[in-house]
């Protein structure tokens, strides 16, 4: 009979860039904003009543905000499953992929890379592993056709080139 640790958390996919941004943001947080915080509250405390402190509170209520950020970075951090897409290599889609696609409609063509949730930004064309594209994408080989249903329909690509930078 096998045993599960219930509180063995699953590993989440970044990527090395991903990785190093959640880092520093948690070692900001730490370091420069907690601090500063801190010695607000402080100082709010320090102006009587806590009662009927407005600035007492709404400092409190950051510092809560900030440490609740600094524990998720952390379990994050720790739950890490680090992919640097460098040491990857082949014809198939994988995350950390780059992936140019072509929509067999109009002839456009898109670039994405399949990276972490914490790292997905439409504008850099970097995309979630467990969004509707990333998912039809992964586990595919250049010239494959993925059709992927979108808000407004299905849209039908096909993969021109599968890239590790």
């Amino acid at each position: 009979m096998a045993l599960f640790n219930l509180n063995m958390a699953a590993r989440v996919p970044m990527t090395v860039d991903g990785h190093r941004a959640l880092n520093e943001e948690l070692h900001r947080l730490k370091s420069v904003d907690r601090p500063a915080i801190i010695l607000a509250v402080e100082e709010a405390r320090s102006h009587g009543d806590l009662r009927e402190n407005a600035e007492y509170h709404a400092a409190k209520e950051k510092y809560g905000f900030i440490q609740g950020r600094i524990d998720e970075l952390a379990e994050k951090l720790a739950t890490a499953e680090v992919v640097d897409p460098i040491h990857l290599s082949g014809q198939k889609v994988v995350f950390g992929a780059t992936v140019q696609l072509e929509d067999i409609d109009s002839g456009e063509k898109v670039v994405y890379q399949i990276v972490g949730i914490d790292e997905a930004d439409i504008k850099k064309s970097k995309i979630n592993y467990q969004s509707p594209i990333a998912r039809a994408l992964i586990g595919k080989s250049v010239n494959d056709e993925v059709e992927v249903k979108i808000p407004k329909g299905a849209v039908t690509y096909q993969i021109l080139k599968v890239d590790f930078k």
